[in-house]
């Protein structure tokens, strides 16, 4: 069974038509990648994956359940979705540890030592246990999105989002953000990420989702996608361009 399956989801803002009517299913441990020139709609479709942005039509189910039904308890199923977002969304006034442990204990009712034990551990992991108690402002852009990576990743999601996490960093840390995510890739992580990461794209997705004009306009395996036997007009200038 899909984890999440999107049916003729449309939003519209006034008179503009950012999504097109897209249909769109992950299996459990798939990781995706989406694609696209800006402007087409791809960070739009992924905020309205967990009603970040509230579609005008269609529907979204995750894990069994209607996220765009009438009564639905929206933040009991986003507790179950990871969200990086490209700017961090760090807590200035609270240490990289306490960022990490407080959601733990707000949503998962997880006790303060339990919390503390997550986080010191994936801390560890992403080469960060050392700045457990620096506040983001002493931290590269770098850190704070291994922080949010972290903290996200806390939280035991059954799929990650990621709206462009490297877009805002430094081209010499893109790489240490990437290979994190790569890992939680290899430990069967369900992940949507919105990338201009090509190299990502091709090295670690399942699945190469390209989306223009609101509209999902191919949906493949890396090797078709990037293979040169793709005559797609619309794909083969985008490549032409970012490759």
């Amino acid at each position: 069974m899909a984890l999440l399956e999107v049916k003729d989801l449309t939003k519209s803002y006034g008179e503009v038509e950012v999504l097109r009517g897209i249909d769109f299913t992950i299996e459990p441990g798939q990781v995706v990648a989406v694609i696209g020139p800006s402007g087409g709609g791809k960070s739009t479709f992924l905020r309205c994956l967990n009603l970040l942005e509230t579609p005008t039509a269609g529907s979204v189910r995750f894990d069994g359940e209607e996220l765009t039904g009438r009564g639905v308890d929206l933040n009991r199923l986003r507790s179950r979705m990871g969200m990086v977002f490209q700017h961090f969304n760090l807590f200035p006034n609270m240490t990289v540890l306490r960022n990490v442990v407080l959601p733990q204990m707000n949503v998962l009712k997880r006790s303060k030592a339990e919390a503390e034990a997550k986080a010191r551990r994936l801390l560890e992991r992403v080469g960060m246990l050392e700045r457990a108690d620096a506040h983001p402002n002493r931290l590269s852009g770098g850190q704070k999105q291994r922080v949010a990576i972290v903290r996200a990743a806390a939280m035991d999601p059954k799929l990650m989002l990621f709206d462009e996490p490297t877009s805002a960093l430094d081209p010499e840390v893109v790489q240490d953000v990437l290979d994190i995510m790569s890992e939680l890739a290899d430990d069967g992580m369900t992940m949507v990420v919105v990338t201009h990461e090509m190299g990502f794209a091709r090295k670690v997705a399942d699945r190469v989702v390209f989306v223009d004009g609101g509209n999902i306009v191919a949906d493949l395996p890396p090797d078709e996608f990037f293979s040169d036997d793709n005559t797609n007009p619309r794909i083969r200038t985008f490549l032409d361009k970012v490759l």
